[in-house]
């Protein structure tokens, strides 16, 4: 007969569990003002501004972002509105999104789906996954694993770029006149 002392079952159980995610929302859109690609502001949905993770993307993906908040209303479906509707169409519904990993500084995510109480999930482009969520009004989640590499780098070297804390600075503060101000 084998014992197994009780710690060991507990560290088992521990590394069995999911990762934590952090819910956020979509703080704004703007344009970095060194390097003019766009730039999108998650924060924290609960304690605003406790937590914030900027992506840069492409510009036709922030505009594909930038249509759905500005609600324009487009006379055909876009490439997202296309997604939703054929996700629907498949009795499906977009569940939440989860921006899961960064590596080598690329965001990773994951469009997870709910048809008939199963999830499945799909790997996408953080961009795309926003660009969906935003139109199929479901949760943007984000790991704390992700927040936790996001902050470790800090963009600051013998150039003079910014610091971290700075550039937290920078998004944690963003008004609506500065967000005017960098606003595509």
């Amino acid at each position: 007969m084998t014992f197994t002392k009780p710690e060991l079952i507990l560290s088992c159980k521990v590394k069995e569990m999911s990762e934590k995610f952090v819910q956020m929302r979509i703080k704004g859109l703007v344009i970095d003002p060194i390097t003019r690609m766009p730039i999108i502001v998650l924060h924290d949905e609960e304690k605003e501004n406790e937590k914030i993770l900027p992506i840069w993307v492409g510009i036709f993906e922030a505009n594909a972002i930038a249509i759905k908040i500005e609600n324009v209303e487009s006379p055909r479906p876009m490439t997202h509105d296309l997604l939703k509707n054929t996700i629907e169409t498949l009795n499906c519904k977009v569940k939440q999104i989860k921006i899961d990993n960064l590596k080598d500084n690329t965001y990773y995510a994951n469009i997870i789906l709910e048809q008939n109480g199963k999830d499945i999930s799909i790997d996408s482009r953080p961009s795309d996954a926003i660009a969906l969520a935003l139109r199929a009004d479901s949760p943007i989640m984000v790991a704390h694993s992700v927040l936790k590499k996001a902050y470790a780098k800090s963009p600051a070297d013998s150039e003079g770029k910014m610091k971290e804390e700075d550039i937290k600075k920078w998004f944690e503060n963003l008004s609506p006149d500065i967000m005017n101000k960098y606003k595509m």
